[in-house]
């Protein structure tokens, strides 16, 4: 339960307190951003300390792992904002900063175990043993209990929606306007006749022109990033059950709401590219929740 209580706390402050302004300029929100580490992990905190402590020793099992999580958490934010900004001016590939942000969370969480092994008097032993006893097929149902249970659910939700949108977007990187606008395009042509009466015999001389048109939608910025969640949702909830082939009807149904949008190839990539993370995702995590949870 310490466990999954302090990740809890840190993704909570990490992905759903932490602004997107918050993120793109994270040295000059640093002292927000820690507060709210600082808030979310004392809360926590403080129910562990009375949960399993009963208010006893507040230095060993509040005051002393709470010092530790927020400044090692930010140590790690100020290096990885230092190696950022070195590579910024070099090299703007995505995939250096997903691996950046993997390497970043996988500290934070090493951390937190470290926090449990100093201060909570657990063993890494106890705890990897653990772990492989929820991945084992002889796990049985109801083995987390109903609190951790419900712990791992909503760390999951956040897992599903956030971060792994958060990922995503590091992948494909940002959109450009023209095509996140882009709805389709068309093309008018226009004849023009001209008759010389001179003549006897009229003679009409015919000009055409084509004329190319781009439309555009101005839509809510929201809205795909809500989609995304949906989709991954709908993904874990159908690979717990074991619903695979419905799978195939999320990415149709996606694809028929952006059928005009596919002509444009660079489009067309970033969306498949988006789609694909998206439900990979989705199912690891989906197989993930089946593993442990049913």
């Amino acid at each position: 339960m310490i466990v999954l209580l302090l990740l809890l706390a840190h993704l909570v402050a990490d992905f759903w307190l932490q602004t997107d302004a918050m993120v793109k300029n994270k040295m000059k929100n640093l002292k927000k951003h820690m507060l709210h580490h600082l808030l979310t992990t004392g809360l926590i905190l403080v129910i562990i300390w009375g949960y399993s402590h009963h208010f006893t020793n507040i230095f060993s099992y509040l005051l002393f792992p709470l010092a530790f999580i927020v400044m090692s958490h930010l140590v790690i934010d100020i290096l990885k904002i230092k190696l950022l900004d070195t590579i910024k001016a070099k090299d703007s590939n995505s995939l250096k900063k997903l691996w950046f942000f993997l390497v970043d969370q996988l500290l934070h969480i090493t951390m937190l175990l470290i926090t449990c092994m100093i201060f909570f008097h657990m063993t890494a032993p106890k705890i990897v043993t653990r772990l492989l006893q929820l991945l084992s097929e002889e796990n049985e149902i109801g083995s987390l209990g109903v609190l951790n249970t419900f712990l791992f659910i909503v760390i999951l939700f956040i897992l599903a929606t956030s971060v792994s949108g958060h990922i995503i977007n590091l992948l494909v990187g940002s959109l450009p306007s023209e095509f996140a606008n882009f709805e389709g395009k068309f093309t008018l042509n226009n004849q023009l006749t001209e008759e010389k009466s001179s003549h006897p015999s009229k003679i009409d001389s015919h000009f055409t022109e084509q004329y190319h048109y781009l439309t555009y939608s101005n839509p809510l910025p929201s809205r795909g990033k809500l989609i995304g969640y949906v989709e991954r949702l709908l993904v874990i909830s159908l690979t717990i059950v074991g619903a695979y082939p419905s799978i195939a009807f999320i990415i149709a149904a996606k694809s028929i709401a952006r059928f005009k949008q596919l002509d444009d190839r660079n489009w067309a990539e970033y969306f498949l590219l988006g789609t694909l993370a998206s439900i990979l995702l989705g199912l690891v995590l989906g197989l993930l929740a089946k593993k442990i949870i049913m």
